[in-house]
């Protein structure tokens, strides 16, 4: 039986975790911005949580980033 492929995984490589680390971290660090300043707490909260290696910061970012916000100082 032919042996699988075996893909480098990011915690033997790491450079690979230290890309997927910084990727991370500044979708997450925008989202989290953004999301403090429209006061949309379970977004908030959710992206906090959840590591998705940037895939739903970038799903909110592209949905919320381009409506206007009227922040009263």
């Amino acid at each position: 039986m032919p042996q699988l492929a075996q893909f480098p995984a990011p915690l033997n490589n790491p450079a690979l975790l230290t890309i997927f680390l910084i990727w991370s971290l500044v979708w997450k660090g925008l989202a989290l911005w953004y999301s403090a300043r429209r006061g949309q707490t379970v977004w908030y909260v959710a992206m906090l949580i959840l590591n998705t290696v940037g895939l739903l910061e970038i799903i909110y970012l592209i949905v919320y980033r381009r409506k206007k916000v009227n922040v009263q100082s």
